[in-house]
């Protein structure tokens, strides 16, 4: 297959439309809200927008489908990115799925605000689906306009690229548009809407197939569909569990199938935790087939540590979404695919070994994170698994920011830095000052620290190298894409673009960026999209 380039904006542009070509279609062409059987997508147009305009664009995800930045300058792919112009051999679409919403069955979900444009083969020949969110209804919109806000959609492009900055497996952002049209939220479902600017994001990965894509077809015991979904699924974005291209998809297939996503999964929740990631909102039609993180809704990272928190307001409650629960969410989701599989291979056995993979993964991945962001060369489950217990504890003793607590700890030296010196290198992540007892608790965990590190024998500037490779600086805290999204919304997309450029290399401090690597400012504690964010969007 020749590659295309991602320099040359003269040449032809090639969509492909391998989901629609292969997969079931829904017969019923008209744009109208309703129940969806036996078909994996439905036909759909992106709706108009009166004023579109360029906010920002990614580069680096660009040139991952083959487009360079010349494209994205052009008012052709403007008005394509914004919803206004269908190219030659694109074939848009919503996809089917359902979901368990909050752990309950939701029934038929789909992109209700999401169209996919088609396919474009990247630099590397993969296949990389174009999605704008926010295009406009489609048939599972239900009640809904099938658009979004300005607020939502600057936190989704600038998440997307900082997740994949920092190393995390995520769908890409590749431009963010101004519509020019307004759009009717209600913010805080407290019965006050209003209108607030519209906007679209254009989103890439190889596939945007989730869980919910087959529970869909299961719950209606539509098996000929699962069928052919599993074995597109497989056959496109898989093909390594094949022995050969036109092997069948038999019921060994299918186990491997579902215990290489356990396996994805469990690496994907593991970086979450590793950089303080709470996604806020893991239904199952919010979980990747690839596992890749996907749909950035009410996401947060965690300020102060506390294993507890969501950021999301419709689960403040129950709180069933909460940072240190994600692991156990991502198993309990992971079952559901597990059922969704079982009418295809009739037996459990090979399912429950995927989950045993899922479980297995998971731990392995922990260990290697926690030795990772302690600096440890492995990890010794006698010393420290109570190692990492206890700095869990002594962080939520006092606020303790969790990304600058490790950034710190990087400068604690083993050997020669004075019991109080080593303490202060960890101040800066205090939100409080340290009561005598506190100091007391922290100097007594930094001895042992020191202890094990010096186990290792490894020369501190090489620990502290090996630290920030994990532990990031610059993460897009809230009230940092809040700032952004306030003065994006009164038209100052400056914010914007500086954030973009921050996250690109959330691991190297550089001069001058002080204030996208500083704790929370007590101001945005209890703001709305700061602390606590709706689904709304």
């Amino acid at each position: 297959m020749s590659v295309p380039s991602a320099t040359d904006p003269a040449s032809p542009i090639q969509w492909h439309d391998r989901f629609v070509r292969e997969l079931p279609a829904d017969p019923d062409t008209d744009n109208e809200s309703r129940q969806v059987a036996g078909a994996a997508y439905s036909r759909a147009d992106p709706t108009p927008v009166a004023a579109p305009r360029m906010v920002a664009w990614s580069p680096e995800a660009a040139a991952q489908v083959g487009l360079c930045d010349a494209h994205l300058k052009r008012s052709d792919w403007l008005e394509v990115l914004a919803g206004n112009r269908v190219m030659p051999g694109m074939k848009p679409y919503a996809a089917c799925y359902g979901g368990h919403q909050f752990g309950n069955w939701a029934g038929q979900l789909g992109d209700g605000r999401a169209i996919t444009l088609g396919e474009l083969v990247g630099v590397d020949g993969r296949h990389f689906e174009l999605q704008l969110k926010g295009a406009g209804p489609t048939p599972y919109s239900r009640m809904a306009d099938g658009r979004a806000v300005l607020r939502s959609s600057v936190r989704e492009f600038l998440c997307s690229e900082a997740m994949h900055h920092l190393g995390v497996p995520t769908t890409r952002a590749l431009s963010l548009v101004r519509t020019g049209d307004g759009v009717m939220r209600d913010m805080l479902y407290d019965g006050r809407p209003a209108e607030e600017p519209g906007a679209i994001v254009c989103r890439t990965a190889p596939t945007f197939l989730r869980f919910g894509s087959y529970q869909i077809h299961m719950a209606r015991s539509d098996e000929d569909t699962l069928q052919a979904l599993v074995a597109y699924t497989v056959r496109h974005h898989f093909p390594s569990l094949l022995s050969e291209p036109d092997a069948p998809i038999d019921a060994d297939v299918v186990h491997a199938l579902f215990a290489e996503v356990c396996r994805r999964t469990a690496v994907m929740v593991a970086h979450w935790m590793r950089v303080g990631f709470v996604h806020g909102v893991m239904n199952t039609d919010n979980m990747s087939i690839l596992g890749l993180t996907i749909d950035y809704g009410p996401y947060g990272w965690i300020d102060h540590y506390d294993p507890e928190w969501t950021p999301n307001l419709t689960d403040a409650s129950r709180r069933r979404y909460r940072y240190g629960h994600q692991p156990n969410v991502a198993g309990w989701n992971l079952i559901k695919l597990a059922e969704a599989f079982f009418p295809l291979v009739g037996v459990a056995d090979g399912l429950s070994r995927g989950l045993d993979v899922y479980r297995d993964t998971w731990y392995a991945e922990q260990q290697g994170m926690v030795a990772g962001k302690l600096g440890l060369l492995d990890y010794r489950p006698e010393t420290d698994a109570p190692l990492w217990s206890d700095l869990l504890d002594a962080m939520q003793l006092v606020e303790t920011d969790m990304t600058l607590l490790f950034r710190g700890l990087a400068d604690v030296s083993s050997a020669v830095m004075a019991p109080s010196d080593r303490l202060a290198a960890l101040r800066p992540a205090f939100y409080m000052a340290l009561t005598p007892q506190h100091e007391a608790a922290w100097s007594a965990w930094l001895e042992r620290y020191v202890a094990r590190v010096a186990v290792d024998g490894r020369d501190d500037a090489e620990r502290r190298a090996a630290m920030h490779s994990v532990n990031p600086l610059y993460v897009l805290r809230n009230w940092l894409a809040q700032e952004a999204i306030e003065q994006a919304e009164r038209g100052d997309s400056t914010r914007v673009q500086a954030l973009l450029d921050v996250v690109r290399d959330p691991y190297t401090e550089r001069p001058g960026l002080e204030h996208f690597a500083g704790k929370r400012p007590e101001w945005a504690r209890h703001k709305a999209g700061c602390s606590m964010l709706s689904c709304s969007s």
